[in-house]
């Protein structure tokens, strides 16, 4: 195959995951991308992705599309500039593709294994990965940033126009000007992001989807200002812990927790949590995570209860449960059914390309998605 239609095939696959992650990439930006990429003869991944933001976006949202699916594509590499092998194995071996005018003379882009790894596991279900694997998906996560929406808080800051009068500080600046209000000041509330709470059942069905859920928040900007609990027969903190360096916070964490893998009851946790600490105020006005699959072994009335508690409370409940990405679950008993009533949103998080949708449930502004 000629370097141009290995070119083209590359393009083309690039683009249909990008389509695929929610960005409008018709025909034209395509041609453009590869054209880029022939003209300028990127040597490494850096220079390719630099390619495509400047042919294949248009807004400060279409970077954000090309940055997830970009860094799941090549995987951790547009800071690193890696070697460039020469031999036919080494292309083969790296993945890497070929662009330049003639067959004589051109440049390579190397992509090295990880980067395919990286791509083959984002399609992975969390579920199937082993320890070793799921450590692959680290710096992938350290790209993403869990932002909560912002609340106003009681402190407030002085603005040229708008907000209301503050009559304290008008009266001041009166003095300057014999005791005649010249000039109104005003001010306005502050905002700051609202909290983040983080419950993970770690009983045996649930144990690898709350390791990635919590290398996530290890990973990710933002996590580490997340309240993190545990639970599966007691409640467990593991903030503290999990502020740590992260092969540190992850390796602490099962012993932190001593009911790692065991039965479930999540009614009677999300009861203490909210007693000892939820209704106290960690909870009030929080963003609230909630990561299960809703096998309750106690009694779902009580998790119902519970529920209801919590969402007079948050300010939004989100529910992640990998097996909701099955076409046919349905909340139709158990502890699920009990709790989904008051959930603002039901996400999978199974796997590293269906983290955006968790990211998106929980910095959103509105109350609730299931209607």
């Amino acid at each position: 195959m000629s370097d141009v239609h290995d070119l083209a095939d590359l393009a083309a696959r690039f683009c249909d995951r990008l389509r695929a992650g929610g960005l409008a990439v018709g025909p034209d930006r395509a041609a453009r991308f590869a054209r880029a990429v022939v003209l300028l003869s990127p040597r490494y991944p850096r220079e390719v992705y630099l390619c495509a933001l400047a042919t294949l976006t248009s807004s400060p949202a279409d970077a954000a599309v090309l940055d997830r699916v970009f860094t799941t594509v090549f995987g951790a590499v547009l800071e690193v500039e890696p070697p460039v092998t020469s031999s036919i194995a080494g292309r083969e071996a790296t993945g890497a593709f070929r662009a330049g005018g003639s067959s004589r003379h051109y440049r390579e882009v190397a992509v090295p294994t990880a980067g395919s790894a990286v791509e083959r596991l984002a399609e992975r279900d969390f579920g199937t990965l082993h320890p070793d694997e799921l450590a692959l998906l680290r710096t992938v996560m350290g790209r993403f940033r869990l932002a909560t929406p912002p609340r106003r808080s009681r402190r407030e800051r002085v603005t040229a126009g708008g907000g209301r009068v503050d009559l304290r500080a008008t009266l001041r600046a009166a003095r300057r000007t014999g005791g005649e209000p010249a000039r109104l000041r005003r001010c306005l509330r502050r905002e700051k992001p609202r909290k983040l709470v983080v419950l993970c059942d770690i009983s045996g069905s649930m144990e690898t989807y709350s390791r990635a859920m919590l290398q996530l928040l290890v990973c990710a900007a933002g996590g580490a200002r997340a309240e993190v609990f545990t639970f599966a027969t007691r409640l467990t903190r593991l903030t503290r812990v999990l502020r740590r360096a992260p092969s540190a916070a992850l390796a602490d964490a099962g012993s932190a927790a001593p009911d790692w893998a065991g039965g479930t009851r999540i009614g009677e946790s999300l009861g203490e949590f909210l007693r000892e600490h939820g209704v106290r105020g960690m909870a009030r006005g929080a963003v609230v995570v909630i990561l299960s699959d809703g096998w309750e072994t106690g009694d779902p009335l009580r998790l119902g209860q519970e529920m209801a508690r919590l969402s007079r409370v948050a300010h939004r409940i989100v529910w992640a449960n990998p097996r909701t990405a099955s076409p046919r679950f349905r909340p139709a008993a158990g502890g699920m059914a009990a709790a989904w009533p008051y959930c603002d949103a039901v996400v999978s998080a199974h796997r590293l390309d269906a983290l955006g949708e968790l990211l998106d449930a929980i910095s959103v502004r509105s109350p609730s998605n299931l209607g």
